[in-house]
């Protein structure tokens, strides 16, 4: 644990060292975690997260994913084509050597800075053996283009494309946690969305009620494909009517297609009509991307303040009511057993009484010795039963509730089989961790204020008496500079447009 601490703040130093103080906040945190035994001793909270901007695109097959991102790296990174071409998840990093690398998955799976950490382990516990088949999941390419520069960006295989399908929707699930954006695919030119009800529902239906549904942009690509279409706006709004089928009723839907191989439009009305939905599109896809930098400062704030909000207001609650059950239990059947063995060494004492004094003595305490042995072996089973019932339990609650904390493991290290030998509590719990913790969540709300007042101005007082710099107790600062807002419709004015890269190139059918 030290050592991956270590590793990681000496990553920040180097890279981002205005991320040092959130890096000590979790790891605060975990040393909290384990006094009370709530995760394991090289589990570390802040590598499940990503401390780059992670943009992460999930879709169907062919739907121009791969393409997508050799155009926005500048270069044939992916391979592309009609059928699936990448069985693997793929991990794209930039690197100053201008010769392109792929190295395989457990290059990921050992290293702490990038954000599939350990996942072998949650590999494992889907599949059991197959987190030793790490490099068949995952792999690593580098590459030497601009825009990757404090970016990951997260290539996918075809949704449906692995047959080791729980262990993929493991990956597809811990990767939608960690990202910054999440861009969905989906392919124009199968205008039948009812033959993916499995697809929608995952990436949909699971996605909406998320506290960060935010960050979902679903994408209809190669919409040019429906100029043929004596109605193309009919294929939009089968989509439409899809996606609302499965929860998705807000939010926006993107179309859009590359002109360097898109299908002939001979109506040069509704090519116009085509290239501007498509230009407007991509602006905002575009502009989403580039706040990731400003949105990555509060995404590590806000996940560090949900564990903390989780560690002290749910998982120590569920776990101190069902421990108190199991304690109460004991003490209940502990008294309801030891009255009767007393009750029957007294008994027979009385029965030995005419007999001679050492030998009454003796025979008095052998029986005694031998009643508390029982009673012993019974109260032990009994604390045996009644741990497995507050398992069961909290693993329900830990399974409805959805967070990370292992709160079976919590109330494993205070299920000790004589817990009222002890003062009453979780064991590690102190006001001592209460005070960190409380001096926690203070630091990360005055660090969000501290972002606030670098990109916000309420009192619309002139920018001259705002200060400069505003200091962070996290030390959080960023240093993007606002995006402009993108309006409903592409308008002439007298100024060209911001330029925007060319939409990507759709592959060969």
């Amino acid at each position: 644990m030290t050592n991956y601490s270590e590793n990681l703040e000496r990553h920040l130093t180097q890279e981002n060292p205005v991320l040092l103080g959130a890096a000590r906040s979790f790891e605060e945190l975990d040393n909290i975690a384990r006094e009370l035994g709530l995760i394991d001793p090289e589990y570390a909270s802040a590598g499940q997260i990503s401390w780059w901007p992670v943009i992460s695109v999930l879709g169907t097959f062919s739907a121009g994913k791969s393409t997508f991102i050799n155009h926005l790296l500048q270069a044939r990174i992916q391979r592309t084509g009609n059928q699936a071409v990448d069985d693997k998840f793929t991990v794209l990093s930039y690197s100053d050597d201008v010769e392109s690398r792929t190295l395989p998955g457990i290059a990921l799976d050992a290293d702490p800075r990038f954000p599939f950490f350990q996942i072998s382990k949650e590999i494992d516990q889907v599949l059991q053996g197959e987190g030793d088949r790490i490099n068949a999941y995952l792999q690593l390419k580098t590459c030497n283009s601009p825009f990757l520069k404090g970016k990951i960006i997260i290539d996918s295989p075809g949704f449906d494309a692995d047959p080791q399908r729980d262990a993929v929707l493991a990956i597809t699930k811990h990767i939608i946690d960690i990202s910054d954006l999440v861009l969905v695919f989906f392919d124009a030119r199968h205008p039948e969305p009812g033959a993916m009800k499995d697809t929608l529902r995952y990436l949909v239906t699971e996605t909406i009620k998320r506290h960060d549904s935010n960050k979902f942009l679903f994408i209809l690509n190669q919409m040019d494909t429906t100029a043929r279409e004596d109605n193309p706006e009919e294929v939009v709004a089968a989509w439409h009517r899809a996606l609302a089928e499965s929860g998705l009723v807000t939010g926006r839907f993107y179309t859009i297609f590359s002109p360097d191989v898109s299908v002939p439009i001979a109506d040069e009305t509704l090519r116009q009509r085509y290239l501007q939905r498509r230009d407007r599109d991509w602006a905002e896809i575009n502009a989403r991307i580039q706040q990731l930098e400003i949105e990555r400062s509060y995404r590590i704030l806000g996940t560090l303040e949900r564990l903390v909000e989780e560690f002290q207001d749910v998982a120590l609650p569920e776990i101190e009511k069902v421990f108190k059950t199991y304690r109460k239990r004991l003490i209940r059947t502990d008294c309801a057993t030891f009255l009767p063995v007393l009750g029957a060494a007294g008994y027979g004492m009385v029965e030995f009484v005419p007999l001679e004094p050492n030998l009454l003595v003796m025979a008095g305490s052998g029986v005694l010795i031998g009643l508390l042995l029982l009673w012993s072996r019974v109260h032990i089973v009994l604390s045996v039963i009644f741990a497995a019932f507050g398992v069961r339990t909290l693993k329900k609650r830990q399974k409805a509730l959805n967070i990370r904390w292992d709160m079976v493991r919590g109330f494993r290290a205070n299920a000790v089989p004589w817990p009222f030998f002890r003062k009453p509590g979780l064991m590690g719990w102190s006001r001592r961790c209460e005070i960190q913790l409380s001096a926690i969540r203070q630091r990360c709300k005055e660090s969000i204020q501290s972002l606030n007042d670098l990109y916000t101005n309420p009192s619309g007082r002139p920018e001259t008496g705002r200060p400069v710099e505003t200091a962070s107790p996290l030390a959080i600062e960023c240093t993007a500079e606002p995006v402009p807002a993108i309006p409903n419709e592409v308008e002439p004015g007298p100024e060209p447009p911001r330029e925007l890269p060319t939409p990507p190139e759709r592959e060969s059918p």
